[in-house]
C-alpha cells in the first residue's frame, strides 16, 4: 500500500500526506446530484474526479467504502413539481433515472451506497434532537435552526470569519433567527409541500442536515474524505461540518476535497446563468468517454474552460491512445521481453504514480501516457521488437488507463457511414476488385480515417 499519496485539504489549504482514520481503510462521501433537472457538464466533473480517486485508492490497496447520495427533496424539486402539478417524488424519480442514463457511458464505478435523503428522515430527526439537547439548535415559527454563535469553529472549513459573514447578511425585521448565519435544520410545513411528522410538527429537512445524516449513517461519525464541487465549500460543507461535529463532538472529516469550476468564456457554468451544456447535449456529438478524458486532462482543482473545439481536441488525443493500443494488440504475444521495453515500462509506471500521488494530478498522468506511447512507438519503429515487447507495452497502457477509467472500449467507434465503406471494401478485396478497394480506401481517408490491411483483416485508425 502506497504511503506517498498527498492531497490538498481545503480546510488547511495545504497539500498533506494522506493518512486515513483507520489503517488500510478509507471512508469517502461525495455530494451527489439534486435531482430536479438534467445534469450539466459542471455537475459531471466531481462525478468523474472522485471516481478516479475511488479507483486510485483501490489501486493502492485500500479497502474503500464510497458513498454518493441523491438529494431527492429540495426547494427546486418542489417548485418543479408544483409547476407540473405532480408529486415531488415524480420529479425526483424522473431525474434520478435520467442521471443514471446520462452517466452510464462515463465508465463510473458504482458507489457502495447511493442513499436518498427521503429514506433517512428518522436519522435526520435524531441528529437534530442531539443538537437541540446540546443547546445548539432552537425552534422558531418556520422551523428548527442551527445556532452558529454556539459553535466556536464555524467558518473553519471555508476559512471565513463568522463576524465578517454576519456583517454581510441582512436580517429582516420579522426574522426570528438569533443570528444572520443560522441555517435551517428542519423546515415547518407549508401548504402544498411534502412533509413528514417530527417532534417539531410536520415539515421537511433542510439541505445541509440531509448529508450529515446520510454520511454518518453509512460511514460513521468521522469520514476520511468528503468531496464535491468548489461551490459546495460554503455554505453547504461548512454547515455540514458544524452540525456534525456539534452533535458528536468528534472531527467530522479528515480531508475536504473540492474540484474547480467549469467555465464558459471564463464565466462559471451554471443553470442559474443559463450558460451550460447538459451531458445529454454532449452525448449527441461525442462519446462520453471523450468528456471523461477532457475533464481529466486538467488538474481537478483548476478551473476548466469548456468548448466544443476543446472537446474535439480531447477526442483526437483519446483516439491517439486507442490507435496505439489497437496497433500493439495486433503484434502482441508470448515470449521474452527486452531490457529496453522493460525500462520504458518501468519509467512510465514511476512517473505516472508520481503524478497521481501529487494531489491526484491526472493531467500530468495523461501527459506521461502520451510520452509512453511515443517512446514505445519509437522503439518499435527502430528495433525488431518481439511479440512480448508489444504485450508488455499493451499491458502497461491498459493498467494505467484503467486507473483513469479510459480506453475501456473494444476499439475506435467509427461513424456508421465509415463502417459501411469498410464493409464494402472488405467485400471488394474478397472479390479481388483492387481498383474499387483503393477508391474506397481513399474515400475513408477523406473522412478522417486510415485503413491498414493486416493478416487479421482491415484495421482502421483515426488520422
Amino acid at each position: 500500500m502506497s504511503t506517498k499519496f498527498k492531497i490538498y485539504n481545503s480546510k488547511s489549504r495545504e497539500i498533506e500526506d494522506f493518512k486515513p482514520f483507520e489503517e488500510g481503510k478509507v471512508k469517502m462521501y461525495v455530494c451527489g446530484p439534486t435531482v430536479y433537472d438534467y445534469i450539466h457538464v459542471g455537475n459531471a466533473r466531481p462525478i468523474v474526479v472522485f471516481d478516479v480517486l475511488h479507483r486510485y485508492l483501490k489501486h493502492m490497496g485500500y479497502d474503500v467504502k464510497y458513498v454518493q447520495n441523491f438529494t431527492d427533496i429540495d426547494d427546486r424539486i418542489i417548485v418543479k413539481a408544483i409547476g407540473e402539478s405532480v408529486d415531488y417524488s415524480v420529479i425526483a424519480k424522473r431525474y434520478m433515472q435520467a442521471f443514471e442514463e446520462d452517466t452510464k457511458d462515463l465508465n463510473l464505478l458504482c458507489p457502495d451506497v447511493a442513499p436518498k435523503a427521503t429514506e433517512h428522515i428518522g436519522e435526520i430527526i435524531k441528529l437534530i434532537q442531539k443538537l437541540e439537547q446540546k443547546g445548539i439548535a432552537y425552534q422558531i415559527d418556520d422551523g428548527v435552526y442551527f445556532d452558529t454563535s454556539r459553535y466556536a469553529d464555524y467558518g473553519n472549513i471555508s476559512g471565513r470569519n463568522l463576524e465578517e459573514l454576519q456583517a454581510g447578511v441582512r436580517i429582516e425585521v420579522d426574522d426570528q433567527k438569533r443570528n444572520p448565519m443560522d441555517f435551517a435544520l428542519w423546515k415547518a410545513e407549508k401548504p402544498g409541500e411534502p412533509s413528514w411528522d417530527s417532534p417539531w410538527g410536520k415539515g421537511r429537512p433542510g439541505w445541509h442536515i440531509e448529508c450529515s445524516a446520510m454520511s454518518m449513517k453509512h460511514l460513521g461519525e468521522t469520514l476520511d474524505i468528503h468531496g464535491g464541487g468548489s461551490d459546495l465549500l460554503f455554505p453547504h460543507h461548512e454547515n455540514e461540518a458544524a452540525q456534525s461535529t456539534g452533535a458528536t463532538g468528534r472531527e467530522f472529516v479528515r480531508y475536504w476535497m473540492h474540484n474547480g469550476y467549469i467555465n464558459i468564456n471564463n464565466q462559471k457554468m451554471s443553470k442559474s446563468l443559463g450558460n451550460f451544456f447538459t451531458v445529454r447535449d454532449i452525448r449527441q456529438q461525442f462519446d462520453l468517454e471523450v468528456l471523461r478524458f477532457f475533464l481529466l486532462s486538467v488538474h481537478y482543482r483548476s478551473p476548466v474552460n469548456f468548448s466544443l473545439e476543446l472537446m474535439e481536441q480531447a477526442k483526437a488525443g483519446l483516439d491517439r491512445l486507442y490507435n496505439a493500443r489497437d496497433t500493439w494488440k495486433d503484434y502482441a504475444g508470448a515470449g521474452e521481453t527486452s531490457q529496453e521495453i522493460g525500462d520504458i515500462v518501468s519509467n512510465f509506471h514511476e512517473c505516472f504514480l508520481s503524478d497521481m500521488n501529487n494531489d491526484l494530478n491526472t493531467a500530468g498522468a495523461i501527459g506521461e501516457m502520451f510520452k509512453f506511447v511515443n517512446s514505445c512507438n519509437s522503439f518499435f519503429d527502430s528495433h525488431k521488437a518481439s511479440a512480448a515487447d508489444y504485450a508488455a507495452a499493451l499491458a502497461s497502457l491498459a493498467e494505467h488507463a484503467g486507473i483513469l477509467g479510459i480506453l475501456s472500449r473494444d476499439g475506435i467507434k467509427v461513424p456508421d457511414e465509415v463502417a459501411g465503406l469498410l464493409e464494402k471494401r472488405r467485400q471488394a478485396r474478397a472479390d479481388r476488385d483492387w481498383k474499387l478497394s483503393d477508391e474506397l480506401r481513399d474515400q475513408i481517408h477523406g473522412m478522417g480515417y486510415t485503413v491498414e490491411d493486416t493478416p487479421k483483416g482491415q484495421k482502421i485508425k483515426k488520422l
